[in-house]
């Protein structure tokens, strides 16, 4: 009879284990959401903020590390135009999302860079 009343309370036990593992991993998910996902999120919104508010005659910087001026927007391509050279008109076509930065006219590239 003792043998009995044992198993029952190791399964008692055991139903307690399983619902606090439960609840760790729902709380470790929480942080990783907190201290991950999120802030991923929000960077990718200022991103698309950014280059939704790319305009003509904006300075920009590319991904691959091009210093220009966008000359024209190709709206249904997804594509800039950018000028890096101003004295040869050198235009080179970059797609959109290869846009990380629009520079202010007063910033310098150097300090961009920094």
């Amino acid at each position: 009879m003792q043998y009995i009343i044992l198993q029952a309370q190791a399964g008692v036990q055991q139903g307690g284990s399983i619902a606090s593992s439960l609840i760790f991993f729902a709380v470790l998910f929480g942080i990783m959401y907190f201290l991950m996902i999120r802030p991923q999120q929000k960077r990718q919104k200022e991103a698309q903020k950014m280059l939704d508010s790319l305009q003509v005659n904006d300075k920009v910087l590319t991904a691959s590390g091009i210093y220009g001026r966008v000359v024209s927007i190709k709206p249904d391509k997804a594509i800039v135009v950018v000028e890096i050279d101003d004295t040869n008109k050198v235009r080179v076509e970059f797609q959109r999302s290869a846009i990380v930065q629009i520079l202010n006219i007063n910033q310098n590239v150097e300090t961009a860079s920094k």
